[in-house]
């Protein structure tokens, strides 16, 4: 992470968005220096690049993880901060360097937090993670859904497209040094995507650390940018059904290969 970066790499840009960064819990656990060195170190190195060249707007990508455990539900973006693992930590450590750089340099930011974002095109590698790719690959090759604890945890799932379009709304906003959160509002329980997505079931254990429930308290951005979810849950689903061989050659997860990438989740999340 070069923290020396000069305004080159942005220069004429209006608006940067900044979603690069490594994500997943398992390996941020195993690897945290490598997480803070990319997703803290590197977020410097952008905000120097953007102050340098003078951009109109920084949006970050922010984490939902940052609220840890939620006890305040739905959850506002005044709600306690508690990471439950390198990867929300450092996430929300980029977030501060963000606002920071507001503060001082008067660098128009604004952080959004991402609840349960979902959409065709997503990641088909990589460590165990996300349900949507889990559950798709699995789909696709006739295996049983694999889903953590009795499935009635909710998430509050948001589509991509919505997603870009907050982050859009955010760029053209002046209203620079806020925080929003961004989801659909509407949590859904893994058993009602199963039933969407129609298929055998295998139970395995629930995670420590993780919620029972993400739910994004979505009106502030809805008072101060204007922003609504247009894309109902049914019909995000419905859309990556219809782009399913998207995941022909993602890893097929069973019961016994989660528990032997989660391993290390247990190991150091069970209190």
């Amino acid at each position: 992470c070069d923290l020396t970066a000069d305004a080159a790499v942005f220069s004429g840009v209006d608006y940067v968005f900044h979603f690069a960064g490594i994500g997943d819990i398992v390996p941020s656990i195993e690897r945290p220096l490598e997480y803070m060195r990319a997703n803290v170190q590197g977020t410097l190195a952008v905000l120097e690049a953007a102050r340098h060249a003078r951009a109109r707007k920084v949006v970050y990508a922010a984490s939902s993880s940052c609220y840890g455990l939620a006890t305040e539900l739905p959850t506002s973006e005044t709600a306690l901060i508690k990471p439950e693992y390198p990867y929300a930590l450092s996430k929300f450590l980029g977030e501060c360097a963000a606002l920071h750089w507001n503060q001082v340099y008067r660098l128009p930011v604004n952080s959004l937090r991402i609840f349960n974002a979902y959409g065709p095109r997503s990641r088909t590698s990589g460590a165990y993670g996300a349900v949507f790719g889990v559950f798709l690959a699995q789909k696709l090759k006739g295996q049983p859904f694999t889903v953590v604890g009795d499935g009635t945890q909710t998430r509050d799932f948001v589509y991509v497209t919505d997603v870009a379009r907050a982050f859009l709304a955010a760029a053209e906003s002046d209203d620079p040094g806020e925080v929003f959160n961004v989801g659909g509002g509407h949590p859904q329980s893994v058993n009602r995507l199963v039933e969407l997505l129609t298929g055998p079931i295998v139970y395995v254990p629930k995670r420590p650390g993780e919620p029972d429930c993400t739910w994004a308290d979505i009106r502030k951005i809805q008072k101060r940018l204007g922003w609504s979810p247009h894309v109902s849950f049914e019909e995000g689903v419905a859309t990556m059904l219809s782009q399913i061989d998207y995941w022909a050659n993602a890893p097929v997860w069973t019961p016994k290969s989660i528990e032997d990438a989660t391993k290390t989740w247990f190991q150091y999340l069970n209190r």
